[in-house]
């Protein structure tokens, strides 16, 4: 998301300032950047940052410390470093004296990768490390299991912290309809009979429909886009079978170019040639999506199961 963010953005400067996009892309990188970036920078001097107030996205996927330790082992030779990625990020934006904010965009149940640690990574670093913080929170995060299932973590936030309703982004950006088709996604991986209801709701603005031919699947999204609403294909990066019908989730992607060329360059979305997995188009949109379902995950004997694709089978 970094990565098309730096370069839709450079792309608006460069014609609205009549600069050259290299130099554009430098502006957007000081203020829009990988995380990675930004904790390696801390991690070469030990000053407060420039930033005063942090944003930080998809903040749920953050490592634990096993894995951020393992990374700083054998990529940067600190055998020593004993800290999650949140309580690192933490304790850079402590340096400064006075004052600074952090603020955490979490999806609840959203961690996708090994060693993503989730909200309880947050909670655990200022729990034991930063007790001195304030920390402000959505009603929900107490109130649902999709962010912490740790009870002891969920009373210590109630304790300490400053419960705020509207920290919480109820109606999607996006569009203000598109929260029912999230809810009808969840209500259908927990296997749940209220989706078949809540399917007939959003039919009319959320069309879904369902095919064994890719090609009839592909030419039924290009029919539905109007004007320059955005389509592609997506597949998860579990589904290594697809390949046997031309849809490689092992093929990486330039996502910028995926997901902001036109319909003319053979790299955009718009061919409907190169997938997108999961990690390619998290927190990012498309208008319509046609879905490749591999075997990886499938629905059986009323429930869901999940297996991984290894060797030859």
């Amino acid at each position: 998301m970094v990565q098309v963010l730096q370069e839709a953005l450079a792309r608006n400067r460069a014609i609205k300032n009549k600069i050259k996009k290299e130099t554009a892309l430098k502006e957007t990188r000081a203020f829009i950047q990988n995380i990675h970036y930004f904790r390696d920078e801390y991690l070469k001097n030990s000053q407060a940052p420039t930033e005063k107030v942090v944003v930080f996205d998809e903040a749920q996927r953050a490592w634990n410390q096993h894995q951020t330790s393992k990374f700083m082992s054998q990529k940067r030779g600190l055998s020593d470093f004993n800290q999650s990625e949140p309580e690192f990020l933490i304790e850079v934006m402590n340096r400064h004296q006075d004052w600074c904010v952090i603020v955490c965009l979490i999806g609840g149940g959203q961690e996708i990768n090994t060693g993503e640690a989730g909200l309880v990574a947050w909670m655990q670093a200022l729990q034991s490390s930063y007790p001195d913080w304030q920390v402000h929170y959505s009603n929900l995060i107490v109130n649902q299991d999709n962010y912490l299932q740790d009870t002891t973590i969920k009373n210590w936030l109630s304790t300490t912290g400053v419960e705020q309703d509207h920290l919480h982004l109820a109606t999607s950006v996006r569009s203000f309809r598109s929260e029912k088709v999230s809810a009808w996604v969840h209500m259908l991986l927990d296997v749940d009979d209220q989706a078949k209801l809540l399917w007939h709701e959003i039919q009319e603005n959320y069309p879904i429909v369902l095919t064994r031919d890719l090609q009839k699947a592909k030419a039924w999204v290009k029919a539905q886009a109007k004007g320059s609403e955005r389509y592609g294909l997506v597949a998860s990066s579990g589904a290594r079978r697809l390949k046997a019908l031309g849809v490689n989730v092992k093929n990486e992607i330039d996502v910028a170019n995926w997901f902001l060329n036109s319909k003319d360059d053979v790299r955009s979305s718009y061919f409907l040639e190169d997938v997108a997995t999961e990690f390619d188009v998290q927190g990012l949109e498309l208008d319509w999506v046609c879905i490749a379902w591999g075997e990886n995950f499938y629905y059986q004997n009323g429930k869901w199961h999940y297996q991984s694709f290894k060797g030859c089978k």
